[in-house]
């Protein structure tokens, strides 16, 4: 059988566009009549399309969409349009709602198969919109006998996950039906080493059932969630045959009888996923949002520094714009260091000093502070002028304001609200301090990008004479060691402490995380590039006491 696979990047909501890829792409392959087009789950509505699958007007429009689809259809006879979209269904009980996978032929809908196994983890949250199907079925189509899964459908694997989430297998009922091909259209996100994960589970599919699987994927970023591609095509032997790009569309033509020569698969790099991801999210965001240009504020550190040298990456260096805001507690090397930035990314930067304005914040305040030390209160005044002059910008030329926090001081709440965590969307929110510099060092690989002066300097927010991060804060490395076991691993206190860690230094990272949740829920769009994320895939109460 000859497939075209289309790994393409859709707009959550529009449905008319959506649609419109499927039309030009299938008009492009009209002289080479291949049997089947495969695009990835919910390609029609983009992934995910959240609360709008509880609007009826949405529905009605995807159901008038798909109708559209099959009159098409007729105009390329005997060719299959397998697309994942949401499919009504009259039902006595439930939503009525599934995720779908529709066969499209000769202007009907010649077989559908909806999805059986719906995550409630982590981000996804599908049984709030979806119907779960009780049953699997296989389709004779062409030479082949279809068995299509949708996404977690694979996914029920003890021998990969450990653990099961769920009683059913769809793959494994698909094979015993007689499955010739096994199909799992997907909207997989991205973190780092997904796509080797991936690769252990299809493998073990074509390797277990003695059938050759096809895993096709979405691409692109939608909000906090980034989709890497990486579809991959393997025979019978679970050997792979076809991997499509990272990050990227791509339509590639497969013959299911000559799948090409064996691929050796290394995986993706690590630090390189990192990169592109950002890159992706971080343009897919500022477009699909109707941005063209970003703002960012340059303190002269690190994580300003990656900020701008990835949203030049995305949105080029005629698209960003730095701003420098010295103080009388910022350095000179500080300021410098953001310039070499600047010159080295080719992007405008300019120069907005914020001591007066700190004075006559002080001196309106002077009245009501009387008799209190300076603290934590004035060195936050200098953040929230400095994210109120960004705002100013971004409001009056229409730019995207990225916050340049990162996920250590996310973490425990080494950050200001109102103040260096204002901003449309935070690039850095998912990478630890340490990987921060990890990418700093990739981003260097080639040439001196980022002043080699940023990354061996001591981190400091520059908010108090001679202040450094680690007058506060345990050492990066640690730090970032215990959060990593405390949020992605959920490890108790205990376990963390005879894992080696300080007992003084566990209790305080886990105070100030549990604490400074207020500030997060208030916190803008992060990229997710970790498997646990700040955001939607994790949700804590504010107002709560709780030990661990």
């Amino acid at each position: 059988m000859e497939i075209i696979l289309c790994q393409l990047n859709p707009l959550v909501g529009d449905l008319k566009k959506n649609a419109s890829r499927i039309y030009n792409i299938i008009d492009s392959y009209r002289n080479q009549a291949p049997d089947l087009f495969v695009f990835p789950e919910l390609f029609l509505q983009g992934y995910p399309p959240q609360d709008l699958l509880e609007r009826k007007w949405f529905l009605d429009n995807t159901m008038q969409v798909i109708g559209e689809i099959c009159n098409y259809s007729r105009s390329v006879p005997d060719t299959g349009i397998l697309i994942g979209t949401c499919f009504a269904e009259t039902a006595k009980h439930g939503k009525g709602l599934h995720n779908s996978a529709l066969l499209v032929c000769n202007g009907e809908i010649i077989f559908h198969q909806n999805k059986s196994l719906l995550p409630a983890y982590d981000v996804f949250d599908e049984t709030r919109y979806f119907d779960a199907s009780e049953s699997v079925n296989v389709f004779p189509f062409k030479d082949e006998v279809l068995g299509i899964t949708i996404c977690e459908d694979a996914w029920n694997v003890n021998e990969i996950n450990q653990v099961s989430l769920y009683e059913r297998n769809p793959v494994a009922e698909l094979a015993n039906k007689g499955a010739t091909l096994l199909i799992n259209i997907s909207a997989s996100p991205f973190h780092i080493g997904k796509d080797k994960l991936r690769y252990s589970l299809m493998s073990y599919h074509a390797i277990e059932h003695k059938l050759p699987v096809l895993f096709l994927n979405q691409t692109g970023g939608n909000d906090e969630l980034i989709f890497d591609g990486n579809s991959m095509y393997f025979d019978s032997e679970g050997r792979l045959r076809t991997v499509l790009p990272s990050f990227r569309e791509s339509i590639v033509k497969l013959d299911s009888r000559n799948p090409g020569p064996l691929i050796n698969y290394c995986g993706c790099n690590r630090m390189e996923s990192v990169h592109d991801a950002l890159v992706l999210g971080l343009k897919d965001y500022a477009q699909k949002c109707g941005f063209k240009k970003a703002l960012v504020g340059l303190s002269g550190g690190i994580d300003s520094a990656v900020t701008s040298a990835l949203a030049v990456q995305a949105l080029g260096p005629e698209n960003v714009w730095g701003i420098t805001m010295p103080s009388r507690y910022s350095s000179e090397g500080s300021f410098r260091d953001s310039e070499k930035l600047a010159k080295n990314l080719g992007f405008k930067i300019s120069t907005i000093p914020i001591d007066d304005i700190y004075s006559l914040f002080l001196n309106s305040l002077e009245p009501h502070f009387l008799n209190t030390d300076p603290g934590i209160a004035e060195e936050n005044l200098q953040a929230r002028i400095r994210g109120t002059l960004l705002m100013a910008i971004s409001n009056k030329f229409g730019h995207l304001l990225l916050a340049t926090g990162n996920k250590s001081e996310l973490a425990v709440g080494y950050s200001t609200l109102y103040g260096d965590m204002n901003g449309g969307l935070s690039v850095l929110s998912d990478l630890p301090k340490v990987m921060v510099y990890e990418l700093a060092d990739y981003i260097n690989s080639k040439i001196e990008i980022i002043p080699e002066e940023i990354i061996t300097k001591a981190p400091s927010a520059e908010l108090r004479s001679n202040q450094k991060d680690q007058d506060t804060l345990p050492p990066y490395p640690v730090l970032d060691a215990v959060l990593e076991r405390l949020i992605e691993r959920n490890w108790s206190r205990q376990k963390i402490i005879e894992d080696g860690f300080d007992g003084e230094t566990v209790d305080w990272i886990i105070s100030a995380v549990a604490r400074n949740e207020y500030k997060r829920r208030q916190a803008p769009i992060g990229l997710k590039i970790t498997p646990k994320a700040f955001g939607t895939g994790r949700r804590f109460p504010v107002a709560s006491r709780y030990e661990l």
